[in-house]
């Protein structure tokens, strides 16, 4: 696995090409809580990524693993310090200027691994990729790790199925897992858990974690987290983007 940013420009040449996958990690910079970073789902997204090119590797696939987006659709955490957030239209041209760079370089498939689940950021990431297929034939297909799917969901745990997880014991077990000085242990270790029924929330209207109920921007289980955890799940999450690279390119496998 290549970074991309860690390259020289004739180390690049060699690596942009229409049989190389580039995985594009895509976070946010928000509130996680008062124990938690604000650039939790970069974190995420980059081991997500990380694990999933160490394992197209090993299956024969050439990747290139690039610099992360650290922005997103934030509005959930509006309220709360540090949070900063992008027009849906800027998030779709960001990720497109960053894919057609790739595409006049050679490259033909970009792989979305995505950390942040604000419903409306994801719903921007998908519709980049269905419309990217109707402006023409000759351009780089991108897919998106959708980790919101049911099927992938599912291997999550229950605490991301409820989606009571923002800062909660799934993503603070993801970020001990991978940057475990991020964390601040006396805060999280000292956390209540809060349930907010999130999704059924969302429902009803609710548009801010605050209006839900989550007045220090977290909620689940973060005392209940663990590095071990942590671990498993960054597993589960490659695997996500495995099938999803499988699934958009058998070619690729079968050679």
């Amino acid at each position: 696995m290549t970074e991309l940013a860690k390259c020289t420009w004739p180390e690049a040449e060699r690596l942009l090409g229409p049989d190389t996958v580039a995985l594009l990690p895509v976070g946010s910079t928000e509130p996680h809580g008062p124990h938690l970073p604000l650039d939790t789902d970069v974190t995420i997204a980059l081991a997500q990524a990380r694990r999933a090119a160490e394992r197209l590797e090993a299956a024969g696939v050439r990747t290139l693993l690039l610099p992360p987006l650290p922005y997103g659709l934030t509005n959930y955490t509006d309220g709360f310090a540090g949070r900063v957030t992008l027009k849906p239209g800027t998030l779709w041209a960001l990720v497109e200027d960053v894919v057609e760079s790739l595409e006049q370089q050679g490259v033909e498939r970009v792989l979305l691994v995505n950390g942040h689940l604000e419903p409306e950021h994801v719903a921007v990431l998908r519709n980049l990729c269905l419309d990217r297929p109707r402006r023409g034939p000759q351009r780089a297909q991108v897919v998106l790790a959708d980790v919101t799917r049911r099927a992938a969901a599912a291997t999550l745990g229950d605490e991301f199925q409820s989606g009571d997880c923002h800062a909660g014991r799934y993503e603070s077990s993801l970020v001990l897992f991978a940057d475990p000085d991020a964390v601040r242990e006396a805060e999280r270790s000292a956390l209540a858990p809060v349930r907010i029924d999130l999704i059924e929330k969302m429902k009803s209207g609710v548009r801010t974690f605050r209006e839900a109920g989550a007045d220090a921007a977290y909620c689940g289980d973060p005392a209940a987290a663990s590095a071990a955890e942590g671990g498993q799940l960054v597993e589960r999450l490659a695997e996500v983007a495995l099938d999803c690279a499988r699934l958009a390119w058998p070619e690729l496998f079968d050679a």
